[in-house]
């Protein structure tokens, strides 16, 4: 009599094969797991002490948290507020994104499509040692070159633009304003947008394009046709992590910047300051208090940071392309 055994189901089959898992396999799995909890672990303690301070602090500030313009911690009554900050980080932001964004893409379409093979390989390795440069070092390069020859640069734009408040210089003096320091961040900021954005278009279909040139178009028509719409939300993915940079970056901007608490829309005017700089500035000086406010500023930095690498990840997550989905 023969007996016939029955087909493994695909419960038994997944329970098989789990149950036959190689041990470096499960230590794999295991080690991964640990390493994103841990890292959630840490976000939520960073969350809480950020959070404790800032209550410390806010409690007992005598004037409004987020509109205040001055910045007084050590005074009684204590006065300290972040609306110069945010406003500074915002706009100095800004004026690195306008700047570096277009400047980024058009280099990372040259090197993918348009340079050749010779000259291609070297430009993107220049642009990926452009993005490991310490930020020390683009706040030194800044100060001793970039702020004495933004001089004249700021005298045009005070003469032919200063019809419009914002390019309007009211102050003689060095370059040293948030129209340089937006400059400066697009300068460090580039590289990141440009190897991002370098890496999107060379996942372009080729088949795409090369229809695109069957039927006759240019080499502008293809890229126009087939590779920006395929990569636009990997550029504002790009654009939003060297955003991310900008408003997070310290360093080059104390060195660059010469800050006061007055809220001035002329760009050319030395003031404003950003959430950065002020903590590295006054970090040192400050007493415990002074301190708490600062780490509160940090706080309000550390929710607008994380909002923004939440709304890359969103935007990443809509295209299968970008999010591994149709690996």
């Amino acid at each position: 009599m023969v007996t016939t055994t029955p087909p493994a189901t695909e419960k038994n089959r997944s329970r098989r094969a789990k149950g036959a898992a190689r041990p470096g396999d499960r230590i794999f799995s295991g080690l991964s797991k640990g390493s994103g909890i841990t890292l959630l672990v840490i976000m939520a303690a960073i969350a809480v002490f950020l959070t404790y301070r800032t209550v410390l602090a806010v409690s007992k500030d005598s004037t409004n948290f987020f509109t205040t313009f001055e910045w007084n911690p050590a005074g009684d009554p204590p006065v300290f507020g972040i609306a110069v900050l945010a406003f500074g980080t915002i706009v100095s932001s800004v004026i690195a994104m306008a700047i570096a964004v277009p400047v980024a893409i058009g280099i990372a379409l040259f090197i993918s499509h348009y340079a050749p093979r010779k000259l291609a390989k070297p430009l993107a390795y220049v642009v990926d040692l452009l993005a490991a440069v310490p930020s020390i070092i683009y706040g030194l390069w800044g100060a001793i070159f970039l702020v004495p020859y933004l001089g004249g640069l700021n005298k045009w734009l005070d003469q032919y633009l200063g019809w419009t408040y914002i390019f309007d210089k009211s102050s003689d003096g060095v370059a040293r304003n948030m129209f340089t320091v937006g400059i400066l961040l697009a300068i460090m900021i580039l590289p990141i947008i440009t190897n991002v954005t370098r890496e999107v278009f060379l996942q372009a279909p080729k088949m795409h394009e090369e229809a695109a040139l069957a039927l006759g178009a240019t080499r502008w028509e293809v890229i126009r046709m087939a590779v920006l719409p395929f990569g636009r939300s990997g550029i504002i993915s790009a654009s939003m992590l060297g955003l991310g940079r900008a408003l997070g970056e310290t360093m080059a901007v104390a060195v660059v910047l010469s800050p006061s608490f007055v809220l001035s829309g002329r760009l050319l005017d030395p003031g404003g300051g950003t959430f950065a700089q002020n903590i590295a500035a006054k970090f040192n000086e400050a007493n415990e208090f002074g301190r708490d406010a600062l780490i509160a500023s940090g706080l309000v930095l550390f929710v607008i940071t994380l909002l923004v690498n939440g709304a890359a990840r969103w935007i990443i997550a809509r295209r299968k392309e970008y999010s591994g989905a149709a690996a």
